[in-house]
């Protein structure tokens, strides 16, 4: 049995598994580390056309899901829905942090929105949690559960062939925590006459580990002042 299971709520279950379904999010999916079960809002319609919006009380653009419809959905699943979360734009924005707290749950739950989005009496009724993956608009929410599941599924244990990977990458753990990436290099040591920094040729493991911590400073600095900042807090803290 899986150890991690994701509930999808979406009008286009066509789209799964998708991006999904290859890499390290697919090997993990095959190797049953993980779970994926679709629901189709447009089965809990209640007409022969499989309506499942309106438009909006008060006037105005777009169109809205109907509470209705997207409450069947979320009752079909007899209250197996573990953490529900509603991918919006108007959500909190998705961290690192916050996987690594979604993937404790056991069961989570993801209601995919279209047009306007979903009445706000759905996320009200059940205690809806909106997560945003940026400051941008995309289609619908399936794009985003794609970016919120695979984040989510390099946590589980065992998915990534070395653990350790994930405490040095950006936003990892450790010293890292907040922290930028360091510049990667491979073979070729000279390619179009760039070269790579000699510290890295040099053996010398804490000269390297320096010069990497130095470089994900100095990116993150020119990058991102509100990590930096936030870095730099919670090492005071510390």
């Amino acid at each position: 049995m899986a150890g991690w299971k994701v509930n999808i709520l979406t009008i286009f279950p066509e789209m799964f598994p998708g991006p999904l379904g290859h890499s390290i999010a697919g090997k993990a999916l095959s190797d049953n580390k993980w779970e994926m079960n679709l629901i189709d809002i447009r089965d809990y319609a209640k007409d022969k056309h499989s309506t499942v919006d309106d438009k909006p009380f008060g006037g105005g653009t777009g169109m809205v899901m109907k509470p209705d419809v997207i409450a069947d959905a979320i009752d079909s699943m007899e209250k197996k829905t573990g953490k529900l979360i509603y991918m919006s734009p108007r959500g909190k924005v998705l961290t690192q942090e916050k996987t690594e707290e979604l993937i404790k749950e056991n069961i989570v739950t993801i209601i995919c929105g279209r047009y306007e989005g979903i009445d706000q009496r759905v996320i009200e009724e059940y205690g809806i949690e909106e997560i945003s993956i940026g400051d941008y608009i995309v289609s619908g929410g399936e794009i985003a559960a794609f970016v919120l599941i695979d984040a989510c599924v390099r946590q589980i244990s065992g998915v990534l062939s070395k653990n350790e990977a994930i405490s040095i990458e950006s936003f990892g753990k450790g010293g890292y925590k907040n922290l930028l990436e360091y510049p990667h290099y491979t073979r070729p040591a000279e390619w179009r006459g760039r070269k790579v920094p000699q510290v890295l040729l040099s053996g010398n493991h804490a000269d390297i580990e320096c010069w990497r911590r130095d470089k994900a400073v100095s990116i993150t600095q020119e990058r991102r002042a509100d990590l930096w900042k936030r870095h730099l807090q919670e090492n005071a803290d510390n």
